[in-house]
């Protein structure tokens, strides 16, 4: 990477770390995945429940792999098999798990993490129950501000995931988001992070890579 791009992440990711902090969440920068699994292991102990969020930042940084091998009480939403109602059952469990992990669609600099969802499932979660939330992101998920958040999201990730997902929506078809009333959409939703409570509830780790999408 060219040291003077180098240098603008690294002054974007410390306005956005600073921010994070001054919001009751505590931010964290890691240059890889090896450091950020040194940095989870700080966080979770063996034995604790977690559940995890829809993410494909988990499965790349191989996360989900991570919490199936470990002596952790794994609630894997993404084992095969299940049905409707037992998924549903993890989805509830979730809100009493000790650690929930999951990615965010962005975060922008002034330290607030932007989410669209489909049914809930993910932001619920980071929103009340879990005692620790930890967000793992990729560089790629910063942005200036919440404009540029939804922006991103919606003209960028959520028309790649529907695809991904298989759905009939329009986004699915054209790329891009037309603000559809599609009873298959995925973007039903938008929840905004400004701040916690608990001090440090929420735990947002920075990975230097392009994670997720």
């Amino acid at each position: 990477m060219d040291e003077n791009v180098a240098w603008y992440i690294e002054k974007q990711i410390e306005r956005t770390i600073k921010n994070l902090n001054s919001r009751n969440m505590e931010g964290y920068y890691v240059n890889n995945t090896e450091q950020l699994f040194q940095k989870i292991k700080e966080f979770i102990v063996e034995g604790s429940t977690i559940g995890v969020g829809d993410s494909m930042t988990l499965f790349e940084t191989k996360i989900i792999d991570f919490l199936r091998d470990g002596s952790f009480n794994f609630l894997d939403k993404y084992e095969e098999k299940l049905t409707k109602d037992e998924k549903r059952e993890i989805y509830i469990k979730n809100f009493s798990a000790d650690t929930f992990i999951s990615s965010t669609n962005a975060i922008t600099e002034n330290g607030e993490l932007y989410n669209i969802d489909g049914n809930g499932s993910r932001v619920a979660p980071m929103l009340y129950g879990p005692k620790q939330v930890i967000i793992v992101a990729g560089i790629n998920k910063i942005v200036k501000n919440l404009e540029e958040a939804e922006m991103r999201v919606r003209q960028y990730a959520a028309p790649i995931d529907a695809k991904r997902l298989n759905k009939d929506t329009p986004c699915a078809k054209l790329g891009y988001c037309i603000d559809c009333k599609s009873p298959n959409r995925i973007c039903n939703d938008f929840v905004v992070i400004k701040g916690q409570f608990i001090k440090g509830r929420i735990k947002v780790i920075i990975v230097g890579e392009n994670l997720g999408f």
